[in-house]
């Protein structure tokens, strides 16, 4: 049984191993074929056809590598029970109003590739993920908006501000989502946000700590190695006027007249 498990966990690692470099590429190609059609409305519909059934493609090989690993997994209830997010995350797309939830795992499967990457650097990682999730929010609020008849994000800029602007907590108001589906969008990237921007304001004010801390002990070092010279020069003259006799004779030992000391 524990013989069969190990194979099992071996080959889930092969498998992870040898395949996390095309679900990268697959999630980018996945992402550019999502944006194509939303940022050139004007794109022919042999192109917007190329890129529905490239989406579709991809979109069932993510439903493929979520089957392979359960199968490889040697617990699968607690595998479906730590992936069922991931499990929504592909269900739900199937219906044409969810189609931004596919960007969800777009954001997944990327992060999940960088913190393997990036291991050690928690602030590639970071930023990484928060450029990726500003740039995916605001295609899928363009994306929900345009079908709105009062919508006021009408172009990608209009929604990358709006995104930048949602994410760091600023929200000037300028521009928000109206429709149901762009406040799903709008919601999805508060709550993702809060805790990326807690984390870099985190980041920023331990290193500008750790910055004046180390400024601060720069002159503590120094002022220490002043008060010690100071000691051993004040030791070595009490030593010299300990050795010298009041009126001026150095002490002798005991026995012996001091010698006069010769005037220059």
């Amino acid at each position: 049984m524990q013989r069969e498990a190990g194979e099992r966990t071996d080959r889930s690692a092969t498998w992870e191993r040898y395949t996390a470099v095309p679900l990268t590429v697959m999630s980018v190609v996945f992402l550019g074929v999502y944006a194509a059609p939303i940022l050139h409305t004007g794109l022919p519909q042999v192109w917007r056809d190329a890129c529905a059934v490239t989406s579709v493609v991809i979109w069932l090989l993510f439903w493929g590598d979520m089957l392979v690993r359960l199968k490889l997994a040697t617990d699968r209830r607690r595998f479906l029970r730590t992936h069922l997010f991931d499990l929504v995350v592909l269900v739900l797309p199937m219906l044409r109003p969810l189609r931004a939830v596919r960007l969800i795992m777009v954001v997944l499967t990327i992060s999940r590739r960088t913190e393997v990457w990036a291991r050690g650097r928690l602030a590639v990682y970071v930023a990484t993920t928060t450029v990726l999730l500003v740039l995916v929010s605001a295609l899928a609020v363009l994306d929900a908006e345009r079908s709105g008849s009062d919508a006021n994000i009408a172009s990608f800029g209009d929604a990358l501000w709006w995104a930048t602007v949602t994410i760091t907590t600023v929200g000037y108001g300028d521009h928000y989502p109206v429709t149901t589906m762009g406040r799903f969008v709008a919601l999805g990237l508060m709550i993702g946000g809060i805790g990326l921007i807690g984390f870099v304001t985190g980041s920023l004010a331990t290193w500008i700590v750790e910055r004046v801390s180390a400024s601060s002990e720069q002159p503590s070092a120094a002022t220490s190695a002043d008060v010690a010279a100071l000691r051993a020069e004040i030791a070595a003259l009490r030593q010299h006027i300990e050795t010298a006799a009041p009126n001026g004779f150095a002490t002798e030992p005991e026995g012996r007249a001091p010698a006069p000391r010769t005037s220059p």
